[in-house]
């Protein structure tokens, strides 16, 4: 799977836990689109779509946007 699949997919992962398009370049949770809770969300989501556990302490860093996240989950996925 590319990058850009990847991208795409963690897009479609994040519109449907917080029910709101997200670009690939926006803040999540600086810009609010996502709080704790719905970051929880979308950690165990990652963790059960692409076998890629996101550490808790970590969750801030690698939720700053789709493509910081796609970018760990590239790096670090067992699919």
């Amino acid at each position: 799977m590319d990058i850009q699949e990847i991208e795409r997919e963690v897009a479609s992962l994040i519109e449907g836990i917080i029910l709101t398009r997200v670009d690939d370049d926006a803040l999540l949770i600086e810009s609010g689109l996502i709080d704790s809770l719905s970051a929880v969300d979308v950690a165990l989501a990652v963790e059960r779509r692409f076998g890629c556990k996101i550490p808790p302490t970590e969750i801030d860093l690698h939720l700053e946007s789709v493509k910081v996240l796609a970018a760990y989950i590239a790096e670090h996925s067992r699919n």
